[in-house]
């Protein structure tokens, strides 16, 4: 498989900011409506890794000869707007509107980490995955022990 052309690497890199970008403002909202203190921390490092996600690709965008997109798209509003209904529901349903949100960021770096990119940016992807599962292991573990 041969590496793929700028053009592409930066579309592709740039739609993956958007969504990194949607998921600060997920994370964001959530933690300003989570009761739980230890929930919160956890939550500001998962925003954090995100914060790290889009200054890792940005660079890479940059370095590709691409403007780097420099903030999310229309999905912002449907992921935000998940966790503030979700507020109605307590810490148990902002958590499980995170894990919605986290299911479109794992599938979104699945898909990135199979294509030709070529090697630092291949690395870059599959710490963001190893991230982005980790984050999705955490929400599924910790939903499970407060709703029993």
């Amino acid at each position: 498989m041969t590496d793929m052309q700028s053009e592409d690497i930066i579309k592709k890199l740039n739609n993956l900011i958007e969504i990194d970008y949607d998921a600060i403002a997920a994370y964001k909202a959530a933690i300003e409506r989570l009761e739980d203190k230890q929930l919160k921390q956890q939550l500001v490092t998962f925003m954090e890794d995100h914060k790290n996600h889009v200054t890792a690709l940005t660079e890479s965008v940059r370095l590709s000869g691409g403007n780097p997109a420099d903030s999310g798209d229309m999905k912002k509003i449907l992921t935000k707007g998940k966790v503030v209904i979700a507020e109605l529901g307590g810490d148990d349903a902002i958590l499980k509107a995170m894990k919605m949100n986290e299911e479109v960021t794992n599938k979104s770096y699945e898909a990135m980490v199979d294509e030709p990119f070529p090697g630092t940016i291949k690395l870059i992807l599959q710490n963001g995955l190893a991230d982005e599962r980790r984050h999705r292991a955490w929400l599924d573990a910790t939903i499970e022990q407060i709703s029993s």
